[in-house]
């Protein structure tokens, strides 16, 4: 199958791909995000394949995407994609798409009764067609503009498959009598919605070397641990990057010395807020030491 892929950058190309989408009974769709370094997952791609083509659009270009909410609540057009719960969480957060008869690849081969659910996984064994996947490009930087023609075409592998692999699966699920059961798992899919990430309140005690600190540096330690997670959600970007464990708990354990384990940059970033925490901490650790000495 020859992969035919149209990047959308322009009115005129937009245009086109509506064409497309006018005259589909089928769209095959996939995203690009990334939820590694950031704290809020970003959507960097979204990917559509319709008749022959694969649309490629990109919501950081300010190009205005709303008009893909008609197709994706349109009952009469099945959206097929794969694992889709995380795909249909971020498009209703950023753009408020509603999704109607959907078909998730993933969930159908677990009904069929597939134990490899990966994406090349399902096309290898229902189209016969095998993948060159690349995670050095599963995991580049989305967000970065301009994209390369490599990470161009490796976005549009999986989308261009997903409407063999749809026929196969749908065949499979009419003849094992599986196909009301599969549209209610579909239905439930569809319904998800984004949820922003919560603080786990114990989960400074399971980071590891918790259980060697006093109980002062433990106090101190979880401290740093709640603002840590504001902090980062505030910058939107990953807690491990904006400050690792590591860190942590050198500092609950050595607070006097900022500058042995933050950056420079770090240190002119946050460093008068996390010595403001040990501060605070101090005068409440205070009168406990006090009467630890009588």
């Amino acid at each position: 199958m020859d992969t035919k892929w149209l990047l959308v950058d322009t009115p005129e190309k937009l245009l086109r791909a509506v064409d497309d989408f006018e005259q589909a009974s089928v769209l095959s769709i996939d995203t690009e995000y990334d939820s590694f370094r950031y704290f809020k997952e970003k959507l960097c791609l979204i990917q559509i394949h319709a008749n022959d083509t694969t649309y490629v659009f990109d919501p950081l270009n300010n190009l205005d995407l709303s008009f893909l909410g008609k197709y994706f609540d349109n009952r009469q057009i099945v959206k097929v994609l794969h694992a889709a719960d995380n795909d249909i969480r971020l498009l209703k957060r950023d753009y408020k798409f509603y999704f109607k008869n959907i078909f998730d690849t993933h969930r159908a081969a677990l009904l069929l009764g597939f134990k490899q659910l990966s994406l090349e996984k399902m096309i290898t064994q229902f189209v016969g067609v095998e993948l060159k996947k690349s995670k050095k490009m599963q995991r580049s930087r989305w967000d970065n503009r301009p994209l390369t023609e490599e990470q161009l075409e490796y976005a549009v592998q999986d989308v261009t498959y997903l409407l063999a692999l749809y026929e196969k699966q749908a065949a499979e699920l009419g003849i094992k009598g599986l196909k009301d059961v599969a549209g209610e798992a579909f239905a439930k899919i569809a319904a998800a919605n984004w949820r922003e990430k919560r603080i786990d309140r114990h989960g400074h005690t399971k980071i590891k070397g918790y259980y060697c600190l006093n109980q002062e540096q433990k106090e101190l330690f979880k401290r740093l641990y709640f603002w840590r997670f504001q902090r980062a959600k505030e910058q939107n970007r990953a807690i491990f990057m904006f400050l690792p464990d590591k860190n942590l708990l050198e500092l609950a354990q050595d607070h006097n010395n900022l500058q042995e384990y933050l950056s420079q940059e770090k240190i002119k970033l946050y460093g008068a807020e996390i010595e403001q925490i040990i501060k605070e901490h101090r005068k409440k650790s205070l009168p406990l030491q006090t009467n630890k000495s009588f």
